[in-house]
């Protein structure tokens, strides 16, 4: 379970990239960036099939692990981009990021799990922290933008939902993800075509962050969370998945896009507290003896 989970932590740091090669990738509209993307995604699959071994005999695949795996990908990533269009971007953001937090306590739900009052307090203690990287200080929930905060909060159940459904079939294997990954970019196609004007990447900068969001938090990141997600921690990792926007930051200041500030700072501190706290079981080696909350 230990090495599924540090897996599962693998994507976390990957997606903590999005940000600053999103916004390298130049004005490539959403659809068609996710279009592009999870095609690049598709062959990390791929080329990963010729140097893993495949089983004998191939398992069925039940159907609604298709639902599940395509409604979670593409789903969310509709819904995100329809929440952006709907209402101002640090609000849709934060509810969006509730995912983690619905992770966590969803996971008392599945067969199994046993959930602790140290992986909710670790939880919310991330949620504390991304709350200081998101808002900035300021965040206004208007009733004009309730459209795009529903859309926000359809984006959290969804990535959850899809994290937690994944759980209930650990049989089947994570090469799966490479036709999620096809579907999500065939399906983000349509919707391009339908609802964006074609604008590509203009340089040779652009491109390279383009395949860099393909390889990565939009590739390999979907493949090493279904193993971290189905073998792993899931309270834990639902907890340290928080500390993706804070990476996020510490990449974007890195990177003398962003400053630092006392404000993430603090978030630092929450959020590494929080991750910490929802690990206790697994870093320190004790279980408790207490009843799950």
């Amino acid at each position: 379970m230990a090495r599924a989970t540090l897996i599962g932590f693998s994507a976390i740091a990957m997606w903590a990239l999005l940000a600053l090669l999103t916004d390298a990738s130049g004005q490539v509209p959403p659809f068609l960036l996710a279009a592009i993307t999870f095609a690049i995604g598709t062959a990390v699959g791929l080329v990963a099939r010729l140097f893993m071994p495949s089983p004998e005999k191939p398992a069925k695949i039940p159907f609604q692990v298709w639902i599940i795996g395509i409604g979670g990908l593409f789903g969310y990533h509709f819904f995100y981009f329809t929440a952006l269009r709907n209402a101002p971007a640090v609000e849709a953001s934060l509810i969006a990021y509730l995912w983690p937090l619905f992770i966590v306590l969803g996971s008392a739900l599945m067969p199994g799990e046993r959930l602790r009052w140290y992986h909710v307090a670790g939880a919310l203690l991330g949620l504390a922290g991304t709350v200081l990287i998101v808002t900035r200080g300021g965040v206004a929930f208007e009733s004009r933008y309730a459209f795009g905060y529903a859309m926000a909060g359809v984006c959290a159940f969804l990535w959850s939902g899809y994290s937690l459904l994944s759980r209930r079939f650990p049989s089947v294997p994570t090469s799966i993800v490479t036709w999620f990954c096809a579907a999500t970019s065939a399906l983000s196609l349509i919707c391009h075509l339908l609802l964006e004007e074609t604008v590509l990447p203009a340089t040779s900068g652009q491109w390279l962050a383009v395949i860099g969001l393909g390889l990565m938090p939009v590739g390999a990141a979907f493949y090493a969370w279904d193993i971290g997600v189905k073998r792993g921690n899931i309270q834990v990792l639902g907890a340290a998945s928080y500390a993706a926007p804070l990476l996020s930051t510490l990449i974007l200041i890195a990177a003398g896009v962003a400053e630092p500030s006392l404000r993430i700072l603090a978030a630092c501190l929450l959020i590494t507290a929080g991750a910490v706290l929802a690990a206790k079981s697994m870093i320190f080696g004790r279980k408790s003896t207490r009843q799950p909350v």
